[in-house]
């Protein structure tokens, strides 16, 4: 029998999974205001409690609890960024790690303005898992209701709050993305790759901040692994190196955040959302590992 992970009381727990319910600028496959409850669901019934890879149990020494936003999915863009922003501001200071669970990527534009009003704004590197590059200034060159904040913004806006951003996995992108990325000095890792241990010190090596915030959307991972997602692409990180790569990160800095996005649930496949509970509980147990003194890395 599996035992739950997730515990009942909100306001005295260490981690928090804050799902965020939105689908309102994709522009292929939709479903992905169903992720959250879709990946918590896996999370809380699905998993072991000993987390194989770091070989110790996090859901023994640490309280996570979760919460779900689910009043957003009817309003405007801008509107929905303002309400994560306020959101993830009011309870930062309250959980030793936030991971939110998507929803589309533009969630994560809210993320990064919270982020962006606290002290370490200049301090923080977001490390960008993902097959497309997200750097359009808006979607007006594919949709008839164009924002700043659709799901292909979200790095430009990251960029315009002045963070540093390292892209992973890309393997999609405008030219006018590519150019944008180069004024900016962005180096973009492009998939396919060979992935051995000297592409993952490059990726580190561009990480130039101790403080890492980390969103993944998981079209960033090969569909293999990955299927059930808004915008799939051939050729992404294989599931052995996104592992690997998320080690080092977490060994080498210091990660002061996450998102796991664009999980659009499909009928008889829960191969997605459950990756996405792995990977939101491996990098909990990566975070808190100090707290096992039986952790080998």
């Amino acid at each position: 029998m599996v035992e739950k992970l997730l515990s009942d009381n909100i306001n005295n727990a260490d981690v928090l999974l804050l799902g965020i319910e939105y689908d309102k600028t994709s522009s292929f496959g939709k479903g992905a205001e169903k992720g959250p409850k879709a990946i918590l669901h896996c999370f809380d019934t699905q998993l072991e409690l000993y987390e194989r890879f770091t070989k110790w149990n996090p859901a023994k020494k640490l309280k996570i609890s979760s919460f779900i936003l689910s009043n957003l999915k009817n309003k405007k863009p801008e509107l929905m960024v303002k309400e994560v922003s306020s959101e993830i501001r009011s309870r930062m200071d309250n959980y030793k790690l936030i991971i939110s669970l998507g929803g589309e990527h533009s969630i994560s534009i809210g993320i990064f303005d919270a982020w962006s009003k606290t002290k370490l704004k200049d301090q923080i590197t977001i490390l960008q898992i993902d097959a497309h590059l997200d750097l359009r200034d808006d979607d007006s060159d594919y949709s008839f209701n164009p924002s700043k904040f659709a799901h292909s913004c979200v790095m430009k806006r990251a960029l315009d709050m002045g963070f540093k951003i390292v892209p992973v996995g890309i393997r999609a992108y405008a030219d006018f993305e590519f150019k944008t990325a180069k004024v900016n000095n962005v180096t973009i890792f492009e998939w396919p790759c060979d992935e051995n241990k000297k592409m993952i010190e490059k990726i580190i090596n561009s990480i130039k901040t101790q403080n890492v915030y980390i969103t993944l959307d998981v079209d960033g991972i090969d569909p293999a692994h990955m299927p059930a997602t808004g915008t799939p692409v051939q050729g992404g990180l294989s599931w052995r190196f996104t592992l690997k790569l998320l080690k080092e990160v977490f060994a080498k800095k210091n990660v002061v955040g996450a998102d796991i996005v664009e999980v659009a649930p499909k009928e008889n496949e829960q191969l997605t959302e459950f990756g996405a509970a792995q990977l939101c509980y491996y990098m909990i147990a990566l975070k808190f590992k100090h707290q096992n003194s039986t952790y080998v890395s």
